[in-house]
């Protein structure tokens, strides 16, 4: 190859990379956020224009015997258009290897929380980490290779006190390293703080 076509090779690279950066929600993009920080609504606005999207739903359904649960939930059904499709899984690695339409997942705090559960985190059953280590891992794999536009909404859990219970400190210290995994491997990292988005470099 000449130089010229060299430069011009690395002129269109970063260009892509500049499109994947700032488009609206090309690639891989998560959206970090604390608690009523509007992260969800933000990653919601981001992938509005789509015709067509299946919205992840991976915490767990509402039931009668949490009643704000339930309302947080009936909340964010309420705002989600109607031609999006809604799927309520844990088994996020899979969607994301079989999807062709973007997606919109939220969150992955809540999608941790069920799998924690699932591999016998909280009760102490024998061989959790390897199970849970093995759904993070397929998780991540999957996330890599997506093919179509994809948000994911996450909690971030670094800046508050340390939890007072065993639980609380598993939690926070496997959703913080998932959320570095995560961004390492996304197009675009937002952190919305009180409304406000900020672009992590």
């Amino acid at each position: 190859m000449t130089k010229l076509t060299h430069r011009l090779a690395g002129q269109l690279e970063a260009l892509a990379r500049t499109l994947r950066r700032y488009g609206r929600d090309d690639g891989k993009v998560l959206v970090l956020g604390g608690v009523r920080s509007g992260k969800s609504r933000h990653a919601e606005r981001l992938v509005a224009h789509h015709s067509h999207l299946v919205y992840l739903a991976p915490g767990l359904p509402p039931g009668d015997d949490d009643p704000e649960w339930a309302a947080r939930v009936a909340a964010h059904q309420a705002r989600r258009p109607a031609h999006w499709t809604t799927v309520e899984t844990t088994d996020l690695a899979t969607v994301l290897r079989s999807a062709t339409s973007p997606l919109l997942i939220d969150c992955l705090g809540t999608w941790l929380s069920r799998v924690l559960d699932e591999v016998g985190a909280w009760s102490g059953k024998a061989g959790w980490e390897r199970r849970l280590d093995d759904r993070l891992e397929d998780f991540l794999a999957a996330w890599t290779q997506a093919r179509v536009p994809v948000v994911a909404v996450s909690n971030e859990v670094g800046s508050g006190v340390v939890p007072a219970t065993s639980s609380g400190r598993l939690f926070r210290d496997v959703l913080g390293a998932l959320n570095n995994r995560v961004s390492a491997e996304s197009d675009r990292s937002l952190l919305v703080v009180a409304g406000r988005v900020l672009e992590l470099p």
